[in-house]
């Protein structure tokens, strides 16, 4: 009944309400000190301003805030952190130094063409704390940023500055580098255009002095890292890593349904094409207007945060999903590959979104930090979860074990008794007013079979009472699978991707449906199917009101003398425990041949089924 991707199982971090980019760096004094944006308003409101907490629990609890910039100043905003050799923090943001109250921006959506919003305008600046974050400098310093393409043609000729930052400062040869996100113009969807450049210091690591700190605009030229030829205006929030090799990697997101990326074997100077971002096997990955981070561990792979969707806009960041990645070498330098991915975090809000994370690793354990605008929390991940993802690239593959309550090979029968699945949810006896407990359970079915047709309506297995109450597994006129979850008072179904299955091909399908966040996934062939050009979204929801998938009846009553237990078995209105099996017919009228069958009461992961298929028959 617990579930720790859940959001509201993570610990808060205070803020004033509006919370954005809590981003953390590990102190000398073995602290965490973490700089947000916040504000009595929303984003963007007058009053958004930076601050700073401490822990000294691995995130469970922080220190009364103070205040980077108080609220009373101009606008301060997106702060991200750095710390230098001597334990020294930098901490650096936007500042409406000049007190702009509107800027120039199209007609519409803006009336008059003025906007007034002002937290992505004005000087990048820094400041800086020498006791591990509890106090901040009272003189803050301006960063000089060269002057591009993109500064000169917007509607102040680059007398005034639009940009703002979120991504983390990384280091390299002895020198820091800082992200900076360049706009061109205020319109629809806020900004009309955008690019990515690195500011670049050569001394901060070492230099005591904040007005001797040098700095220098990369990458060469006048423009900065854009999108793929033929991509749109939008190329931003980059994220930045630096490999074994020396060389950079940057990923950031676009309109173009699809995140960027671009490498740099000169220290930032120039950079490769950029290209859409594709998994292991060449597909392209799919992530809309969102934040999406790499970041490299301590042990010398790779995380990844992106939504797995080909939405092109702000919506849809629920759920999380990471890829891991691991660094293989190329002709032209170290690039890094990346897994089929994993669900994270998850709201059971759909309309909730999750972004603007952070890693923090510490005694071997893995956190994020993420925010959903008025509220910034911490959460332990399950590190068995991003190992199992780095391993997707190991050599071989083990079956999954736990949970496996059936399992058929060979000479497959046409009729077996399949025991019962988990429940979805149950009344809560508990509540005054009996009303739902979540289970958050789930399942899966795997199969290895072979289609000597595509042809809709062929049923693969099937659990359904007459009414339809139950199970079934068939094929669509799409050529896809389909999965039909039906308890009697709801249905939801979800399909495979079009495409990935081949009459005559011995195929290893997983259709894994998680009771979490209410969500279903296909897995073909060691693929997760993500739409592909079909569809915005491989992944489907299923309803949160779904009790169950038994075919038998679903109508339960619990009274004060009839109560269903703590680990919620079911009582019939009878009185008598619900049967412990249920009929599963196999291949009823399917037209192939099923080599092997197994059933999980509970939902694999990616890596799980991963790892089965590569195991083999």
């Amino acid at each position: 009944m617990t579930d720790n991707r859940l959001l509201s199982s993570g610990w808060d971090i205070p803020t004033e309400h509006y919370s954005d980019q809590p981003y953390v760096v590990k102190t000398d004094d073995d602290a965490w000190l973490c700089v947000m944006t916040t504000g009595s308003g929303i984003e963007g409101a007058s009053g958004q301003h930076v601050i700073a907490t401490r822990s000294t629990d691995q995130g469970r609890t922080w220190s009364e805030p103070v205040a980077v910039e108080p609220a009373e100043g101009v606008e301060a905003s997106y702060a991200v952190l750095l710390k230098t050799p001597s334990g020294r923090i930098y901490a650096f943001y936007n500042h409406n130094t000049d007190d702009v109250r509107w800027v120039k921006a199209d007609n519409p959506p803006y009336k008059e063409g003025k906007c007034y919003r002002v937290d992505s305008l004005g000087h990048f600046v820094f400041k800086y704390s020498d006791d591990h974050g509890q106090t901040w400098s009272e003189e803050r310093y301006d960063i000089p940023v060269r002057e591009m393409a993109i500064d000169r043609e917007n509607a102040d000729g680059g007398k005034l500055r639009y940009f703002w930052n979120v991504g983390r400062p990384i280091v390299h040869d002895g020198a820091a580098f800082v992200s900076l996100h360049k706009v061109g113009g205020f319109g629809e969807g806020f900004f009309t255009s955008s690019e990515g450049v690195l500011l670049k210091s050569d001394n901060i690591l070492t230099e005591s002095d904040p007005a001797k700190i040098r700095w220098e605009t990369l990458p060469d030229g006048d423009a900065g890292l854009r999108t793929p030829p033929g991509g749109g205006p939008i190329a931003e929030e980059h994220s930045y890593s630096v490999l074994s090799d020396g060389s950079f990697y940057s990923v950031y997101r676009t309109i173009d349904t699809h995140p960027a990326f671009a490498y740099s074997r000169d220290g930032g100077h120039t950079w490769t094409e950029p290209q859409y971002k594709a998994y292991a096997n060449g597909r392209l990955m799919k992530h809309p207007r969102a934040a999406n981070f790499a970041w490299k561990c301590e042990n010398g792979n790779y995380i990844y945060w992106f939504h797995n969707h080909g939405g092109n806009w702000y919506e849809d960041r629920n759920p999380v999903w990471l890829s891991g990645g691991v660094e293989v070498d190329t002709p032209e330098g170290r690039v890094i590959q990346w897994s089929q991915p994993e669900i994270a975090l998850y709201d059971d809000d759909t309309y909730v979104r999750m972004s603007y994370p952070d890693l923090v690793e510490d005694g071997g354990e893995y956190y994020l930090t993420e925010t959903q605008k008025d509220v910034a929390r911490v959460h332990l991940i399950d590190k068995s979860l991003l190992e199992g993802m780095w391993a997707q690239f190991d050599e071989g593959g083990t079956v999954a074990q736990a949970g496996c309550i059936l399992e058929l090979k060979g000479d497959i029968p046409a009729n077996v008794d399949l025991p019962t699945l988990p429940q979805f949810n149950r009344r809560d006896a508990n509540r005054a007013d009996y009303g739902q407990l979540d289970l958050r359970a789930g399942f899966t079915l795997e199969l290895w079979l072979r289609f000597d047709s595509l042809e809709g309506g062929q049923v693969i297995l099937d659990k359904r009472a007459p009414n339809g109450q139950g199970l079934a597994l068939q094929t669509t006129d799409r050529g896809t699978v389909e999965i039909i979850l039906n308890d009697g008072r709801t249905e939801s179904r979800w399909n495979s991707d079009p495409g990935m299955l081949k009459t005559g091909k011995l195929h290893h399908l997983a259709v894994v449906v998680d009771g979490g966040p209410k969500i279903i996934t296909f897995v073909i062939d060691g693929v997760l199917c993500d739409g592909g050009d079909d569809r915005q979204f491989g992944w489907g929801r299923f309803s949160p009101q779904l009790r169950h998938v038994s075919a038998q009846d679903g109508n339960r009553s619990v009274s004060p003398g009839n109560k269903s237990s703590d680990q919620g078995e079911e009582i019939s209105p009878s009185g008598r425990l619900r049967a412990d099996s249920e009929m599963l017919s196999i291949a009823p009228q399917f037209q192939g041949n099923i080599e092997l069958l197994r059933v999980y009461n509970r939902y694999l992961r990616t890596s799980e089924v991963i790892g089965n298929y590569k195991a083999g028959v």
